[in-house]
C-alpha cells in the first residue's frame, strides 16, 4: 500500500512509521507541521528508506494537502497530527481548535475530494483511519468498570474535547458523504521517542539531573499503560484489516496509579544507575505531589476485547518488560533527549524533506 501519515514526526506516528518502513513492503508519506513536538530525529533510522518520503505540511493548509494527495495517490490515510498534553491544553485552547478540529475537517475534506477521483475499485479500497484517544470518554469512577467502543462521550478537558469534535467530524463524512473512515481510541502510550513533557520521560529525566518528580494531586490517578510499539501494531492491522464504520479500543491491559508508575521508575533507575547525583539515597526521595490539575480525571482503563476478537491483536509488552524497556531507550539515547532539552532538535532538519 502507499499510506500517508498526518503527525509522523511525533511520538505515535514515528512509531507507526517506522515498523511501517521495518516491517512491511509499504511506501509511507509523511507530513507533519513539525511543531514543537515534531522531532525528524525520530526517523533517522527509516529515512533513507526509498520507500519513506516527508513533506513539510500543516493540515489545515488545504492547498497544499490537495497537491500532496494527487501526487502521492495514496490507499490510505492515517491521521494521527494532533495537539495531544492536557496541560497545554488548559493554558492555550486555541492550538488545540484549530489543529484537532479545523485540521481534521480541512483533511477529511481534501481525501474526500480526492476519493471522488479514483475509480470504484480504489473507492472501495481505500481508508481514511482517524487515530483518537481514550479521554473522550471522561473517566470511570467504579474499579471494574471499563471503556468500551459504545461509553457515552464525557470529555473533560480542552484536548479531551477537541479530540471527541474530531471523532464526531470523522464518523459524519462517512455517514454523510461514504468516505470509508476507521476510528481507534487508545490508552495511554509510552515508550521510546516519547517528548520529555509527558509524565513518564519527564520522571526518568528529571529523576537522572536529581530535579523533582512532579506529581499531580496524591497520585492516584489510574491510566492504562500501551507500549507505543505494541499500538503501532495495532494501528497498522487496523487500517489493513478493520472494517469501515466501526471503532476500536486499543489498550494496554496494564492499569497503573501515577504514583505506582514513578516508584517503578525510580526502582529501575535505582538498579541501573547506582551512582546517583548528589547525596541521594533513592531515586523516589525526588518524589514530590504538587497541586492537581483542574478537571483531572480519575481513571481510564480499555476493554480491548473487540479488537483482539476480531482482528486478532493484543499487546505484546506488559507493563514491567515495556517500562523496563522505556528506561533503557532513554538511558542509552541521551543525544536524542538532551537535543530535545536544549531545543537544539528544532533547529536542524536533517535533511530528511525529500
Amino acid at each position: 500500500m502507499k499510506i500517508i501519515i498526518t503527525g509522523a514526526a511525533g511520538f505515535i506516528g514515528s512509531a507507526v512509521a517506522r515498523h511501517i518502513i521495518n516491517d512491511t513492503q509499504d511506501q509511507i508519506l509523511i507530513l507533519d507541521s513539525l511543531t514543537y513536538a515534531g522531532n525528524l530525529e525520530s526517523l533517522v533510522t527509516i529515512a533513507q528508506s526509498d520507500r519513506y518520503q516527508f513533506a513539510h505540511v500543516d493540515i489545515c493548509n488545504r492547498p497544499e494537502l490537495d497537491r500532496v494527495l494527487a501526487e502521492f495517490q495514496p490507499d490510505a490515510v492515517m491521521h494521527l497530527a494532533a495537539e495531544s498534553h492536557v496541560d497545554r491544553s488548559i493554558d492555550g485552547p486555541a492550538a488545540f481548535i484549530e489543529t484537532n478540529i479545523v485540521g481534521t475537517y480541512t483533511l477529511l475534506e481534501a481525501a474526500r475530494q480526492y476519493w471522488q477521483t479514483l475509480g470504484e475499485t480504489g473507492k472501495k479500497a481505500f481508508r481514511f483511519h482517524h487515530i483518537s484517544t481514550d479521554e473522550v470518554y471522561g473517566d470511570l469512577h467504579g474499579t471494574d468498570d471499563l471503556f468500551t467502543e459504545t461509553t457515552p462521550y464525557a470529555p473533560s478537558s480542552p484536548y479531551s474535547a477537541s479530540k471527541a469534535s474530531s471523532d464526531h467530524l470523522v464518523r459524519a463524512w462517512l455517514r454523510t458523504y461514504g468516505l470509508p473512515t476507521i476510528v481507534t481510541n487508545c490508552s495511554n502510550n509510552y515508550g521510546p521517542y516519547h517528548f520529555p513533557e509527558k509524565l513518564i520521560p519527564l520522571t526518568i529525566l528529571n529523576a537522572l539531573e536529581g530535579k523533582a518528580l512532579p506529581i499531580y494531586g496524591n497520585g492516584t490517578q489510574v491510566r492504562d499503560w500501551l507500549y507505543v510499539e505494541d499500538h503501532a501494531r495495532a494501528l497498522y492491522k487496523v487500517v489493513c484489516e478493520g472494517e469501515v464504520g466501526e471503532t476500536y479500543n486499543i489498550g494496554g491491559h496494564n492499569e497503573r496509579k501515577n504514583i505506582e508508575v514513578v516508584q517503578t521508575i525510580c526502582r529501575l533507575l535505582d538498579e541501573l544507575v547506582p551512582k546517583k547525583p548528589g547525596n541521594l539515597a533513592n531515586y523516589a526521595d525526588l518524589i514530590t505531589f504538587v497541586t492537581d490539575r483542574p478537571g483531572h480525571d480519575m481513571r481510564y482503563a480499555i476493554d480491548a476485547s473487540k479488537i483482539d476478537r476480531e482482528l486478532g491483536w493484543k499487546p505484546q509488552e506488559t507493563f514491567e518488560s515495556g517500562i523496563r524497556k522505556t528506561v533503557e531507550w532513554y538511558l542509552a539515547n541521551q543525544t536524542w533527549w538532551q537535543r530535545v532539552k536544549d531545543g537544539s532538535y528544532a533547529g536542524e532538519r536533517l535533511g530528511l524533506t525529500r
